[in-house]
């Protein structure tokens, strides 16, 4: 097909204004539609309420943003964010042990979600080939069971519907996305579902950290993991504005801090180091708890539907949502804007476009779903072979042995990073070359305690902690 003459992405989150970028790259207009009414600057809003958390844009979610929007790392940058470098500037606790900090391999961009949103909208409304229509809600889709032609959307303000006529329909809306009860309307049997769902749920503040502690002390990442019990998580994130941005969470069964009294103490009793309830015990918290459950792995395949209505391509968290703690949803949601632009460019079908963007989410979806099928109370209801059958007890150990060799062994942790950042698939955890340096490569003592340095450490006014030097 040639570029459609006008598409319609409804959501103008990331993963809408991304999908709307690329397709204006090739359509004759756009028009994005958005239930909230965006911040003209780094704010949060009610239709991201995982915003409030950590966030991570992982090295290949950074680059494929740069190349749909060359300089994007470089401002975030320049606003701020972080880039840490894997495994050299972050101190982290694994169900096996301490991570030795080994030169970095893959990196990734940290700062708010707001900032995050705010510099790739605004790059992109700034170059005016997209039309941003705010304040308006989606009720419906146009057309019936044979093809889309647009969308019913419905303007907050004067409570009028109104009927928004496109060739390409993209639905960008998220987890909350009205598919279950636009498809119907339309006499479109539902898509294939899969669910896998540990019960994560996450508690967040803000706090001031000490002078030069953003840019002069690790990122913290430290988990607790009790044998048959839930497991227990938190990171202390720099970010943006000289803050610590400290997420704790938990899996089902596990519990949350429910006031900010409880923060501190929760991340002293709950999680397996006390370095981040050191870290903020005398840092000022600036913003109250926010509290949310919202980290169940979910995957729709319409590319599999052969009834699905031509002109509807759906992307993003609306596609595939991940558990939001291993970082993989915004990169998830640029490798679709970056499917949809390569087959605009080759002119395929809406069902080519369908086709690309779920593999773009194929290996994020495998990483996260199965990581959370190891944890106690976890929910499956998913017929991804990879996923069920007698041979995922033998599938967990071996990803056990694999983090167990990985703290330890640099070869081997360049190559899980490789993954785990995107940049490379979870088949190369079984390639020869990678097995044979599981088998074959030579492994540092175990580590007991934060491989922190005493400059860090003076940064932060800490004492010690038990260790060993860091490789």
């Amino acid at each position: 097909m040639s570029g459609p003459t006008h598409a319609v992405v409804l959501g103008g989150g990331l993963a809408g204004l991304l999908a709307a970028h690329a397709l204006s790259r090739h359509a004759g207009s756009v028009t994005v539609v958005e239930r909230d009414v965006l911040p003209r600057g780094p704010g949060h809003r009610r239709g991201v309420p995982q915003a409030h958390h950590a966030h991570l844009l992982w090295s290949n979610g950074a680059r494929v943003i740069d190349a749909l929007l060359p300089g994007t790392t470089d401002r975030l940058l320049a606003a701020g964010a972080r880039r840490i470098g894997f495994q050299a500037d972050q101190v982290t606790l694994t169900a096996q042990g301490w991570q030795h900090r080994f030169p970095p391999t893959q990196f990734a961009i940290v700062c708010t979600r707001p900032l995050l949103d705010w510099v790739v909208r605004e790059r992109i409304l700034r170059a005016g080939r997209v039309t941003l229509r705010q304040g308006a809600d989606v009720v419906g889709l146009c057309g019936d069971h044979r093809r889309v032609t647009g969308a019913r959307v419905r303007d907050l303000d004067r409570d009028e519907t109104t009927t928004v006529e496109a060739d390409l329909v993209v639905d960008a809306t998220g987890r909350a996305s009205g598919l279950r009860h636009w498809l119907p309307e339309l006499g479109v049997p539902l898509p294939d579902r899969d669910v896998v769902d540990a019960g994560v749920g996450y508690a967040t503040r803000l706090f001031a950290a000490p002078p030069g502690a953003t840019t002069g002390f690790p990122a913290v990442n430290v988990g607790a993991y009790p044998a048959g019990e839930p497991c227990h998580f938190g990171v202390v994130y720099p970010v943006e504005g000289d803050r610590w941005l400290v997420t704790l969470s938990c899996t089902r069964g596990g519990a949350l801090p429910a006031h900010e009294d409880e923060f501190e103490a929760f991340a002293r009793s709950r999680l397996g180091h006390p370095i981040v309830a050191d870290l903020i015990a005398s840092a000022e918290p600036l913003t109250p708890v926010v509290r949310s459950r919202s980290g169940a792995n979910r995957r729709l395949y319409p590319e599999r539907h052969e009834a699905w209505p031509d002109g509807l391509v759906v992307v993003g968290d609306s596609l595939a949502a991940f558990n939001p703690v291993y970082g993989h949803g915004m990169s998830a949601a640029a490798r679709c804007a970056a499917a949809l632009d390569r087959v605009l460019a080759a002119g395929g079908t809406a069902r080519r476009m369908q086709e690309a963007a779920g593999a773009a989410v194929d290996d994020p979806w495998f990483l996260a779903a199965s990581k959370d099928i190891g944890y106690v109370g976890c929910r499956i209801d998913a017929a991804d072979p990879r996923l069920v059958g007698e041979h995922i007890g033998q599938q967990l150990r071996f990803a056990e042995s694999i983090v167990e060799k990985s703290v330890l062994a640099p070869g081997v942790c360049g190559v899980v990073t490789d993954v785990v950042s995107l940049s490379a698939g979870p088949a190369e955890l079984g390639s020869s070359r990678f097995l044979s340096l599981m088998h074959r490569e030579e492994t540092l003592p175990r580590l007991a305690g934060p491989p922190l340095r005493p400059e860090e450490l003076d940064v932060v006014r800490l004492p010690a902690y038990e260790s060993v030097p860091t490789a």
